[in-house]
């Protein structure tokens, strides 16, 4: 440990009007799910019925036209983010990228025959890893290599969206990848102070993430989103709020601020991060409200979890309108049922199916090479399921649940069915995150950052997993 970096700030004090709040957020601070599916993904087994999926998707008609997301994952990164928890490959060597691309597209043509190649695709998103690994050339390539199989649009409303590496990506890029078809744009930020860059090795200067915010602003893409998070190492209140000054200034569309999960044991990279610099887990809370106060003042709407928009943002019109969704990409706009996840580790949810692609390379080469789908884990979801994500998955994008329409379109008594959970509520209710009345379940304001602690009593599944090894993130 660097004995010239700053220690946390030495002011504790709290502010008074976050007490209340900060008292909330100890309570019902636990681990749960992030609800991006139901059921979760420690539900997905290797024993799933893929015959089933390939019988039913032989026989199926209704889709053969339906609007259809895609989600492609592109697995490699130049360097290690010592914070890292997903699916990547660190290399430096561009052939690794055309050799995946090899398999991919392999992938691309397999599941087009399956799924259909009529279905238009009205949301895409490529993430990693580094989708921008890839040159200009292989992304061109990747590209038109979707398009040869699937109903791509060049006109009507789409979201075709990218992750970029802010440290990586090239000025020229910016321009192909409008000019490709992308329109919108996620940037990978975390956190503006050098110290905490420094920290978890990735360093990104602000006058350069600036820069590049300019030249995504001149190509007119449709949106800019940002990703932070916060209890990192050496992060405080002061760097804390310089970062959030830095964000507000180049005024992104939509914001994620995550929590980071320090797990060593599961994720390698972690293990470079000193415990002894990481924000202790009351100052995270602190982080946490003075993320969320901040943002709103400066105009914000918080949609939910860990995620704010600017209030003209489609994401914020579309929960108003109840056409707000989330999936594996998070919130997005409804625009289609079914998501195709195309890629090693990828996730698909077609119908009633959830099905995971092989986690490592090598078993992704393998199965595609053998001519087959690298479909490894999955499960198919039962008429308790379908009920169950209609409740968590309404409650997490609507803030609101109509319990007469849950009775009329699933044929129960809500009320006597789920007496327990409701029963579990009411102390919810009572700390004011929520109000069950005129038959509806309703989120306020103050439980928009428990919606998680909301959603876990109707989920079957969490009591069946204690004591299996299951971890999930912290839920605020």
């Amino acid at each position: 440990m660097n004995s010239s970096l700053p220690q946390f700030a030495t002011d504790r004090t709290i502010p008074e009007a976050w007490q209340t709040e900060l008292e909330l957020a100890g309570k019902y601070a636990c681990q749960g799910p992030r609800y991006t599916s139901y059921p979760t993904a420690p539900q997905f087994t290797e024993d799933f019925p893929l015959q089933d999926y390939l019988d039913w998707q032989a026989r199926d008609l209704s889709s053969a036209t339906a609007p259809l997301s895609l989600y492609l994952h592109i697995p490699f990164c130049h360097d290690i983010c010592y914070y890292c928890a997903c699916n990547k490959t660190v290399t430096r060597k561009q052939e690794a990228g055309t050799e995946y691309l090899r398999r991919l597209m392999q992938e691309i043509e397999l599941q087009s025959t399956l799924v259909g190649n009529r279905r238009p695709i009205t949301q895409m998103h490529w993430g990693g890893g580094t989708p921008t690994f890839l040159d200009d050339a292989q992304i061109t390539e990747l590209m038109h290599a979707i398009a040869s199989q699937f109903n791509l649009l060049d006109k009507g409303y789409r979201e075709y969206s990218i992750e970029i590496d802010p440290r990586t990506v090239v000025s020229s890029s910016i321009a192909l990848l409008k000019g490709v078809g992308f329109n919108r744009i996620s940037l990978g930020i975390q956190d503006f102070d050098p110290i905490v860059q420094e920290a978890i090795n990735r360093i990104q200067p602000f006058t350069e993430v600036a820069a590049l915010v300019d030249r995504i602003r001149a190509h007119d893409f449709r949106s800019l989103s940002f990703d932070l998070i916060y209890g990192l190492p050496y992060q405080n209140r002061d760097s804390m709020a310089d970062t959030l000054k830095k964000v507000i200034a180049l005024h992104p569309d939509r914001i994620a601020c995550y929590n980071y999960a320090h797990l060593p044991e599961r994720f390698p990279s972690q293990r470079a991060i000193d415990r002894l610099t990481l924000p202790s887990p009351e100052e995270k809370l602190v982080l946490h409200q003075q993320i969320a106060t901040t943002l709103m003042e400066a105009g914000y709407r918080h949609i939910g979890m860990d995620h704010y928009v600017l209030p003209q943002d489609e994401l914020a019109v579309a929960q108003t309108e109840g056409r707000l969704q989330r999936n594996f990409q998070g919130y997005s706009l409804h625009l289609a049922d079914d998501l195709l996840g195309l890629g090693v580790s990828a996730i698909s949810h077609i119908g009633d199916y959830y099905l995971q692609n092989a986690r490592d390379l090598p078993d992704y080469y393998r199965a595609l090479d053998d001519g087959g789908l690298p479909l490894a884990r999955g499960c198919r979801a039962n008429q308790d399921d379908r009920l169950r994500r209609h409740i968590i998955m309404t409650l997490i994008t609507n803030l609101e649940l109509d319990i007469s329409e849950c009775n009329q379109q699933f044929g129960i008594d809500f009320r006597r069915q789920f007496a327990p959970q409701l029963e579990q509520l009411g102390e919810m209710a009572a700390d004011g995150l929520l109000q069950i009345e005129d038959g509806r379940i309703s989120i306020t304001a103050r439980g928009r950052p428990f919606l998680r602690n909301i959603c876990m009593p109707f989920d079957a599944y969490l009591g069946r997993n204690a004591g299996n090894g299951v971890r999930f993130s912290a839920t605020v």
